[in-house]
């Protein structure tokens, strides 16, 4: 059964720090008998619709970040763990949301930020900013 189970959510203060985590069965990043190669974040505030945060490829070399958290989050993998972070930096209410982590197992750079390019996805994880 493929999962991706994402964890390190919870609160933060505006300014703060947190460091998500999404761990994927399987082995290497390989689902159903298939490697996956690229990991996303996605997540969706209250009454607003999924909306791509970052996204990285199998060697993590390749990344790609939405313009409203470019140069606050950072995102990474380690296959050897079958895990990829999100570390989110200088936190902000707007921030808050429901996190996904998702997997694909192939897509163009250009539709990265697509929801519909993944084939898997986590339950989500809280990210609550106070102000």
């Amino acid at each position: 059964q493929v999962q991706l189970v994402e964890s390190g959510g919870g609160l933060a203060q505006a300014g703060g720090s947190l460091r998500l985590s999404c761990a994927a069965s399987g082995r290497a990043f390989s689902i159903d008998g298939m490697s996956i190669d690229v990991m996303g974040w996605f997540r969706q505030a209250p009454g607003k619709e999924r909306e791509f945060v970052s996204a990285i490829n199998r060697s993590g070399i390749n990344t790609k970040y939405a313009d409203s958290v470019k140069g606050r989050f950072t995102i990474s993998r380690d296959n050897a763990k079958n895990t990829v972070y999100l570390q989110m930096n200088s936190l902000t209410p707007e921030d808050t949301a429901v996190y996904y982590c998702a997997a694909a197992r192939s897509g163009l750079y250009s539709t990265w930020t697509r929801a519909g390019m993944y084939n898997y996805w986590g339950q989500g994880t809280q990210v609550t900013v106070s102000s």
